[in-house]
């Protein structure tokens, strides 16, 4: 065979076997950042039509997870996919900067603000922690391959950006949505904050519920309301899940329409008499495990409105007043009533001039105008406030129970309701919310199911509460009349010259401002307001601070994609601020994923040793690896990861880099001014590229839906049943044995040259250092059409009309899996050994044999058989297959095989000059070569 060799036209690329990934691709990435690619790729589509993806902001503390990975994996698919379909589509990394979360790491290492720290090195202390922590996470997304504008990212820090916030909040409070209240709100005691409803996670909770009597301080009113006699001790019964909050009760609400029962029980203090909401008292009295009781008589809610009661613990009476937040779900049909510490008892009471107590500080401890309770913290004092009740004998009955309960999302502690004074966008005042629930319904939502779940939060949503009492943060930039607390008339005015010295300094110049430096001899009449925005205010108003401040993006944004949790978060704050700004939605566009889980189903964590890490990943196989499975999943569920799942996407990695290898290796010494044009091509060729621009036109129709997993199935099947299961397979010997430039070679060659251009551009968003490796192979690619495979646009494959169509060859598919499972098994049963040993007997029902007639001799190197004969059909003849109208008879070949191309035939021997060679070798070594016109 050694002087045989150089005859074969073997195959040759640069494109190695073993990726080698976790090796090549920082070196990869050194080369695209010195050789600037983002850039490159922006002057490629200048002047194009833009398309805007708009970042939602991580937040800049700890390292990058799995679920920031996806984000980020997810958002770079739709930019490079965007880019190849012509558009300009610049993308800005962002960061959330500000917040309670860097404050806290920042008192561990160096105190709290205002002790060991002044306010100010304070200040500069969280600006340092955050850029660090930005870079630290910076290089994790390079790493992934996400492109973008990493050297000029937004930060919600940046200057710039402090003074844009403070001007968008000024343009919101221009437009009347920015209220000045007193009302109860989620309060971190641990953060010492007020909380929006986006800052505030369920968990569960261990509580202690309890049923306290507070009795009527008129005995006889409450006797004749029921028509009772007043020979019984009558009460109103309570239950509540806040002990801690009876210090502040000021009141018990009823329903008006609701109908009241007085009951005779024994509670464990002798015969009296409840008054329990009617439809309840059977429940109520199971759950006391009482048996016998009688109702003495009933009244509406309407009758008792401003009855007295006696507080159960404290010298004062409070009244009964009436509230539609008063239901029969649970408890008693009586709802203790605190102002202070819930919307509703605030509500209800402001309605009767019920006013708040303020015994709370922002600490959680009791002040010391507090009886009984000073100086205790409402996480500790539930036990003393039932040892009270027990002493006064009030408490009917306590039970401890678990229930989902508002905890802060940062320090992860229970969150009470407490009322204090706060900024906040109102959602009512101006009709903000119905303007944003119209809004909504002209965005398209990803999926749909979106919609729904955005305009019920939406719904829902109270006013927002955008004051924090925090040291890190943009400040409220507002000066408030000290007597009538109106906002001062030159707001406007005011907020842009804050801001302007904010562009030059940071917030610092806010807290550092005298107001008599623009308020003048106005001064001593304003206070300035010493309240920071919450974050998500800082990160909702990018669509203003970001798109309308960078020319080359635009507003509103084509696309928002962030994960299914940011419909009470960044899309609803973004949403919010956007209509009280503009009055229309910042998003054409909304796409949310799921969160990452376990292999069963779990969420992942360190206590439970199933977090799978993006760092490890890409550290033991690639971020092409973890690209190409965040591309396998539905990120519209659950995303599932383990190590076995990326071991299974490395195998599938390996299928296609093996399937683009094969392409790259078989057109060694191709040029492409060689092409073959489409009606001059080979039938299984022409089969080949118009089979390639199906898969295209379902490909490129994918990326424009966001279908990632039917872009990764398809690429898959493509490579290893079109391709490596019937296609490569059957164009080996014609590649290898034919002669060099005959017209059945470079036919087929053109063919691997155009699946190669289209594989390459479709693998380009996903598998971003493999493309480019594969177009750094491919002949003339780098010379002719630029140096980067993320510049180039869809690739246009030959149009054409194949002789022979998709249905013909999709039949021929179908008998060849049937011959190759029945040669396996010849194999097995060693009566053969390789294929081409094999010579097979196709009987065929009248239309399949027609069919295959037309491929004539040229069937044999479809079965890559030796021989393959076509017979009438005939059931006593070979083996049955899966399809009905075809059995297979398989035989040992008894010919010689071929020194040269491995064919067993019967010339081998018979030419004198190489009596080792067939004479189909022998004509394409020495002869005009063999002529070939099917496959």
């Amino acid at each position: 065979m050694t002087e045989y060799k150089a005859t074969l036209n073997l195959p040759n690329t640069s494109f190695a076997m073993k990726a080698n990934l976790a090796q090549r691709e920082p070196q990869m990435l050194k080369t695209w950042q010195a050789s600037k690619l983002y850039e490159a790729i922006r002057a490629a589509r200048q002047g194009a039509k833009p398309f805007i993806l708009h970042d939602g902001p991580p937040y800049a503390n700890g390292n990058i997870h799995i679920g920031h990975a996806v984000n980020k994996i997810l958002k770079d698919f739709i930019v490079k996919s965007k880019t190849l379909a012509g558009f300009d589509a610049p993308y800005v990394p962002g960061w959330d900067c500000h917040g309670l979360p860097i404050e806290n790491n920042v008192e561990k290492k160096k105190g709290k603000a205002g002790a060991k720290l002044s306010f100010a090195d304070f200040r500069k202390a969280c600006r340092d922690y955050a850029a660090k922590q930005v870079e630290g996470q910076k290089s994790d997304f390079v790493r992934l391959g996400v492109l973008g504008e990493w050297n000029n990212p937004y930060l919600t820090m940046d200057y710039q950006m402090e003074a844009d916030t403070v001007r968008a909040l000024g343009e919101i409070a221009q437009q009347g949505h920015l209220v000045r209240g007193f009302k109860p709100v989620h309060w971190s005691v641990v953060g010492g904050s007020a909380l929006a409803e986006a800052e505030v996670e369920y968990q569960e909770k261990t509580s202690i519920a309890i049923d306290v009597r507070f009795a009527f301080a008129d005995q006889a009113f409450a006797a004749s309301t029921f028509g009772a006699d007043a020979n019984l001790p009558i009460s109103l019964v309570i239950w509540t899940t806040t002990p801690w909050t009876l210090p502040a009760n000021q009141a018990v609400s009823l329903n008006a329409e609701l109908e009241y029962a007085l009951v005779s029980v024994d509670l464990g203090q002798g015969t009296e008499a409840v008054v329990i909401a009617n439809d309840m008292v059977d429940a109520v009295m199971q759950r006391y495990g009482v048996e016998s009781y009688s109702v003495l008589g009933t009244a509406s809610g309407q009758t008792l409105e401003h009855a007295k009661l006696n507080h159960p613990f404290y010298d004062k009476q409070v009244p009964v007043i009436l509230g539609d937040h008063v239901t029969t779900e649970a408890g008693t049909g009586a709802v203790h009533t605190a102002p202070d510490h819930g919307v509703d008892d605030f509500n209800v009471g402001k309605r009767y001039g019920i006013e708040t107590l303020n015994l709370v500080g922002p600490d959680g401890v009791y002040s010391e105008a507090t009886p009984l309770f000073a100086g205790e913290h409402v996480y500790k004092v539930d036990q003393q406030v039932i040892a009270v009740l027990e002493e006064k004998g009030a408490l009917v009955r306590q039970k401890s129970f678990q229930h989902s309960y508002p905890h802060c999302w940062r320090t992860k502690t229970p969150l009470i309701f407490r009322a204090t004074p706060q900024w906040f966008i109102s959602m009512s005042a101006k009709n903000l919310k119905q303007q944003a629930l119209d809004a909504i319904k002209g965005v398209q939502w990803i999926p749909d199911w979106g919609q729904s779940r955005i305009e019920g939060m939406v719904e829902q949503s109270p006013d927002w509460c955008v004051s924090r009492q925090r040291t890190w943060g943009v400040p409220i930039t507002l000066f408030v009349h000290k007597q009538t607390q109106d906002l001062h008339p030159n707001t406007a005015e005011l907020i842009e010259q804050v801001a302007l010295q904010i562009e030059q300094d940071g917030i610092e110049a806010w807290f550092e401002l005298e107001p008599a430096s623009l308020l003048g001899d106005e001064a001593d009449q304003y206070m300035k307001v010493t309240d920071t925005l919450d974050v998500w205010f800082d990160s909702g108003v990018t669509h203003y601070s970001v798109l309308k401040q960078r020319e080359y993006l635009g507003w509103p944004a084509d696309l928002y994609l962030e994960g299914s949790d940011q419909h009470r978060g960044w899309f609803q704050s973004s949403l919010k601020t956007a209509v009280a700004i503009d009055g229309k939605a910042p998003y054409k566009q909304v796409l949310t994923h799921g969160f990452t889980v376990d292999a069963d189903g779990r969420k992942m964590s360190k206590s439970l040793g199933n977090v799978v890490s993006p760092q490890e990943i890409c550290n033991q196989y690639g971020a092409d690896i973890l690209r190409l499975w965040v591309a396998s999943t539905d990120y519209r569920g659950e995303i599932t990861v383990s190590d076995e799942i990326v071991k299974r996407i490395a195998d599938s990695y390996r299928r296609i880099r093996n399937t683009a290898r094969f392409l790259l290796a078989n057109l060694a010494g191709f040029e492409p001014s060689q092409a073959v044009e489409f009606d001059d091509m080979l039938a299984l060729d022409q089969w080949a590229v118009a089979r390639a621009a199906d898969v295209q036109a379902s490909i490129t129709e994918a990326f424009e839906q966001y279908q990632f997993h039917s872009i990764y199935q398809t690429i898959h099947n493509f490579c290893s049943v079109d391709l490596g299961g019937f296609y490569l397979d059957i164009i080996k010997d014609r590649q290898y044995t034919l002669k060099t430039d005959s017209l059945a070679r470079r036919s087929a060659q053109t063919a691997l040259y155009h699946i190669i251009q289209a594989l390459v551009r479709w693998l380009a968003p996903i598998c971003s250092f493999t493309a480019q490796e594969i177009w750094e192979a491919i002949p003339e690619a780098q010379i002719t059409e630029g140096e980067w495979v993320f510049t180039q646009t869809w690739y246009a494959l030959p149009e054409g009309q194949p002789r022979l169509n998709d249905a013909f060859w999709a039949q021929v598919q179908a008998v060849k899996a049937q011959v190759n499972r029945l040669l396996e098994q010849a194999r097995k049963d060693k009566v053969i050994g390789a294929s081409l040993a094999a010579e097979v007997v196709l009987y065929c029902q009248p239309e399949l044999k027609a069919a295959l007639q037309q491929l004539g001799d040229e069937l044999r190197f479809v079965t890559i058989t030796s021989t393959a004969t076509l017979a009438d059909w005939d059931e006593t003849q070979g083996v049955a297959t899966e399809l009905p109208e075809l059995r297979v008879a398989v035989t040992a070949s008894d010919a010689e095989k071929c020194e040269r191309c491995w064919h067993y035939r019967d010339d081998v021997g018979s030419h004198a000059q190489h009596p080792s060679l067939c004479g189909r070798c022998i004509e394409n070594i020495e002869g005009e070569g063999e002529t070939r016109q099917f496959a």
